[in-house]
């Protein structure tokens, strides 16, 4: 990327907290130091993004929407024919194990990932794996900067758009994100915070790494679905508007619908809800009245619906 790239920040930009560079890893259940987590360099995930993750978020001692991760997680591994060889139950236990052994608590981002194993060689041919699938959690203490929520994020529709799943099913979390990253760098480069994705026929899909939705006279749009992954916050935001009374779609919408919606916002397992200032440099919606949130009304009022979700939902090591 060149040097003068412009500096941004998204909706993972995160506090960093110096307790992280001595957290405890897990590799295929062995605690490692941060320092000397290593996988093989045969491994799958390394050689070619073949394996599956998900990103969790531990509140108050349990780790919301867990259930939802794990079938979402489950899958994938069965599309990709990744014999995850655990139970669920297990992969619980080595969850709160390395929360346990970390001491910690609440505000924890945890990236749980799996993978194919270790190849014999690094070719495709999903045969060359050899012994079982390779299981890491990296727990780290992550809170997101509060001044992202204060002044928006800014997106840039890229022209790299999102692919179907007659290419690459975007239901499929993989550890391939290549799509995605070049999403990314194109909107940094014209500098914007995340990338706004369209679909090939060129409605609004998602962004580069999190969910997209517009608030427009009342109501609550996000795409229809066929081109984004099956996002867990994105899908409490629906179930929190519907129970709230709150019209809410999944349905084709473009770019037109964008530059004149009332609100906008994104979603995501590690920041939530965060408000959209601008798309393509249109500013979206009012100033903001709060100077630490720029959350429209309808933001405002969904984020506080999805933490009740969140705490009915979320489950801890005995759940």
């Amino acid at each position: 990327m060149p040097q003068n790239a412009p500096s941004t920040a998204g909706t993972q930009d995160y506090v960093g907290d110096p307790r992280n560079d001595s957290v405890l890893i897990s590799i295929d259940g062995a605690l490692t130091p941060r320092a000397e987590a290593k996988v093989s360099v045969f491994d799958s995930g390394f050689v070619l993004g073949d394996g599956v993750w998900e990103g969790l978020r531990l509140v108050d001692g349990r780790i919301v929407f867990l259930q939802r991760h794990l079938d979402r997680l489950w899958d994938g591994a069965k599309m990709l024919r990744i014999d995850i060889g655990l139970t669920r139950e297990s992969i619980k236990a080595r969850l709160f194990d390395v929360l346990e052994a970390n001491a910690m608590t609440d505000g924890v981002h945890l990236r749980l990932m799996v993978t194919r194993g270790v190849r014999r060689s690094p070719y495709q041919d999903p045969r060359l794996a050899i012994g079982g699938a390779t299981i890491v959690i990296i727990p780290e203490w992550k809170r997101p900067r509060p001044e992202m929520y204060a002044r928006g994020v800014r997106l840039f529709t890229v022209h790299i758009r999102r692919t179907g799943p007659a290419e690459q099913d975007q239901k499929l979390n993989s550890h391939s994100k290549l799509n995605c990253i070049l999403a990314g760098i194109q909107a940094i480069e014209a500098g914007a915070d995340e990338a706004l994705m369209l679909d090939d026929r060129g409605f609004v899909a998602t962004c580069n790494s999190t969910h997209f939705f517009i608030v427009r006279k009342g109501e609550v749009w996000t795409s229809a679905g066929g081109y984004c992954l099956g996002g867990i916050t994105r899908g409490a935001v629906l179930r929190a508007a519907r129970r709230e009374g709150i019209p809410a779609f999944e349905k084709d919408f473009s770019l037109f619908d964008v530059y004149g919606a009332d609100e906008a916002f994104t979603t995501g397992t590690f920041a939530g809800l965060v408000p959209v200032a601008a798309v393509d440099g249109r500013g979206i919606g009012d100033p903001p009245g709060a100077v630490d949130d720029r959350s429209g009304p309808m933001t405002g009022r969904l984020r506080a619906a999805v933490k009740a979700l969140e705490a009915e939902e979320a489950k801890g090591r005995g759940d």
